[in-house]
């Protein structure tokens, strides 16, 4: 367990109040890790905490709400988790934004600004303001969940698979960017997982079985199963690893 050992490490999780930012925060206070639980509705936030806390001690987690349009509550978010936690060591990105499902020809302009601002500037903006302490300490793991979809074109998601696309090259320059001072970039780039940010993809029966066909493991995926890889990237198991987009879809993309 020492390769995956994440204890006294802080971990900042945007979108953790459900899906895959909840299982990844889970997975990493199991390792040791204290985790900022944070979304936009601090009830829920605090739901997801108070099981984490009940489970692996007090004070294993906080919430910080943080609507990460707002660069004034992203800077919050980190000003807060220092003030109560101490220095943040790990950072994933998670919330993301997809107001339109349907044709490119459709999406309305505040629409796909929302997207870009929401998926990829937030993401711009968070790391900005968490980087310089890691390159203080010659320390840091950022990991930005991106998507397949930044591989792949899509007739009703195109602007989303747009933004992830993004991310992932977003990763690849900040890497280049930190790696001197020993912070590592990573994307994760999942498959269809059941979550309900993703329901539109597998809530229709028809199209659940058509994507169940042709995906190798013959399923779609569950947030835990996102959760590994993050807990990886932000470990000494991964610290040789950067600028990487690790694709975890089943086998889809294959």
């Amino acid at each position: 367990m020492s390769l995956f050992d994440l204890t006294g490490k802080v971990a900042v999780i945007t979108g953790s109040s459900r899906g895959i930012g909840r299982a990844i925060a889970e997975r990493m206070a199991e390792h040791g890790a204290k985790v900022v639980i944070s979304s936009r509705k601090a009830a829920p936030c605090q739901e997801v905490a108070d099981a984490i806390n009940a489970r692996y001690g007090a004070g294993r987690a906080i919430v910080v709400p943080a609507n990460i349009s707002s660069k004034d509550d992203l800077q919050r978010l980190v000003d807060t988790t220092r003030a109560e936690l101490g220095p943040i060591d790990i950072l994933v990105c998670n919330a993301a934004s997809n107001p339109y499902y349907g044709p490119m020809a459709g999406i309305a302009d505040d629409q796909f600004r929302k997207i870009l601002d929401n998926n990829i500037v937030s993401n711009h903006w968070l790391i900005s303001m968490v980087a310089p302490e890691m390159t203080a300490r010659k320390d840091g793991s950022i990991i930005i969940v991106s998507s397949i979809g930044g591989l792949r074109g899509s007739e009703v998601i195109g602007a989303y698979c747009i933004s992830k696309a993004a991310d992932m090259q977003l990763a690849r320059n900040l890497a280049h960017e930190y790696g001197p001072h020993n912070i590592r970039v990573n994307c994760i780039a999942p498959g269809l997982i059941k979550t309900d940010f993703a329901k539109a993809l597998w809530e229709n029966p028809a199209a659940l079985a058509e994507r169940t066909r042709t995906t190798p493991l013959r399923r779609i995926g569950e947030p835990d199963e996102i959760a590994g890889a993050a807990v990886f990237l932000a470990s000494k198991a991964g610290s040789f690893t950067t600028g990487q987009s690790i694709v975890i879809d089943g086998g889809v993309t294959i």
